[in-house]
């Protein structure tokens, strides 16, 4: 037995070698064809769309380019902050990461501003024109550009934009004209939609639930049928602002339940801490909370954590595909959600129709834009955060705290859940035995809502 132990462990260690060296191979690669890719698509989006548009975020009044930050000041002044660094450096407290096209073409001056323990930091000012359109002065409010001629533009991926109301996608179920005891808010996680709930928990809830509780699901900022604004930055204050705006403001919902799902945690974690006389309980799925240690970088350690640069396991590797790398990702977006109707009818067509059709809608409609800066401004952006939220819903909130994670998640260790717990001792988590990141909930729906609905019971009760 010990001779068997003994070969296990060196066949282990030898295939963690093998690992690293492919991946070192195989991301030094990819390195280079994203680079190649940024220069062709700096080039196609020229020609094709006849010129950059900058990114305005009407709440934040901030925009970004890729080479740094322009701060606009209600004065109508503006810098550009260039980091000479290649890599954008990532701030904790930031709620922006990433973004597109430069503005250095407008630049009409450039100074010397400082100097700081090796780090080169240069001041542009920006002409008044640039400001003046930044702030939407010039056309009136900006509007929201869609879509992105790398982006889909059939009707279910731009329904939204024959809405007049910017407000997400929600999809309601339960007692009407506000006679229902309490409202519960269900919220998707990474490249999902409102389907991974109301096409698996809604139809098995109990009449009693239905008659009691407003069920709101919603297609978060970017995703789904909600809208998806090419200027958009898809940051927490932008996505916790639109379910106030989609969802509480509307329904004037008073007090709720909330259950999430992955990165959906963050958002409700958030939204604990801003309403937290509301909460009634939180039920989180496979949250992402990987603590930060000691002199640590936040955001770099949690997208270290989410996508290591390994080619083993498949799920880390696309991981790290969606998270290092922009221009490569844009193109899979290109390929497969801007011709995601071939795409389906091929799947469906191989798989026999086995693979439950709401899967496609969360995978393949939204755009890479909200892909891409959703995963960086929430996952990552927030990592600094994460504690500050939990130190909150501990201290603060009476709301019970109940977790969920799949045995087999191989995308969000079961560690994050018992990282939680460790912060919120009064959280119970269930490991779910031979379930993962999407089986948690699929495949076992009539159990989790017969837990659910129990959960809010005590949680009524309780209060």
């Amino acid at each position: 037995m010990a001779s068997i132990g003994k070969a296990k462990s060196a066949l282990a260690l030898v295939g963690r070698v093998i690992n690293e060296a492919v991946s070192f191979i195989v991301f030094s690669v990819l390195d280079l064809v994203d680079f190649l890719l940024c220069f062709l698509y700096r080039v196609a989006d020229f020609f094709i769309e006849a010129e950059w548009k900058p990114c305005y975020c009407s709440s934040s009044k901030e925009a970004i380019t890729s080479s740094g930050k322009i701060l606009v000041s209600e004065q109508g002044e503006s810098k550009i902050v260039c980091l000479s660094s290649t890599k954008l450096q990532l701030e904790e407290i930031s709620d922006t990461l990433y973004t597109r096209p430069s503005l250095l073409s407008e630049v009409s001056k450039l100074t010397m501003k400082e100097t700081k323990k090796g780090t080169v930091r240069s001041t542009f000012t920006v002409n008044s024109t640039i400001v003046e359109m930044l702030q939407g002065k010039i056309g009136g409010q900006q509007c929201h550009p869609i879509p992105r001629w790398s982006d889909c533009d059939c009707k279910f991926c731009t329904s939204w934009t024959s809405n007049s109301k910017e407000t997400l996608y929600v999809r309601t179920e339960g007692p009407k004209d506000y006679k229902a005891q309490e409202d519960v808010l269900f919220i998707h996680g990474f490249i999902s939609s409102s389907a991974f709930w109301t096409e698996t928990l809604f139809p098995n809830f109990s009449s009693a639930a239905k008659s009691s509780f407003r069920l709101f699901a919603i297609d978060l900022l970017g995703f789904g049928r909600s809208p998806k604004p090419t200027d958009s930055m898809y940051t927490l204050r932008e996505h916790l602002e639109m379910i106030e705006r989609s969802v509480l403001e509307p329904n004037k919902v008073k007090s709720f339940h909330i259950v999430a799902h992955s990165l959906g945690c963050i958002l409700a974690l958030a939204l604990a801490v801003k309403h937290p006389l509301s909460i009634k309980s939180l039920t989180l799925l496979a949250p992402p909370y990987y603590p930060i240690p000691k002199g640590e970088q936040a955001t770099q350690y949690v997208m270290r954590r989410v996508a290591p640069r390994r080619v083993w396991p498949v799920i880390a590797f696309g991981a790290s595909i969606a998270c290092w790398y922009e221009h490569i990702s844009r193109t899979i977006c290109l390929l497969i959600c801007k011709n995601h109707r071939i795409v389906e009818f091929l799947t469906k067509l191989v798989t026999r129709n086995r693979i439950r059709t709401f899967l496609y809608e969360g995978f393949f409609c939204h755009t890479h834009n909200a892909a891409w800066h959703t995963l960086h401004n929430i996952i990552c952006g927030t990592a600094g955060k994460m504690d500050k939220y939990l130190d909150v819903v501990r201290d603060h909130l009476k709301c019970d705290v109940n977790v969920f994670h799949g045995k087999d998640d191989e995308l969000i260790p079961v560690e994050c859940s018992y990282n939680v717990q460790s912060k919120i001792p009064r959280a119970r988590v269930k490991v779910i035995e031979k379930k993962d990141h999407i089986t948690i909930v699929l495949g076992r729906q009539k159990a989790f809502a017969r837990e659910l609905e129990k959960i809010w019971r005590n949680s009524s009760k309780s209060g």
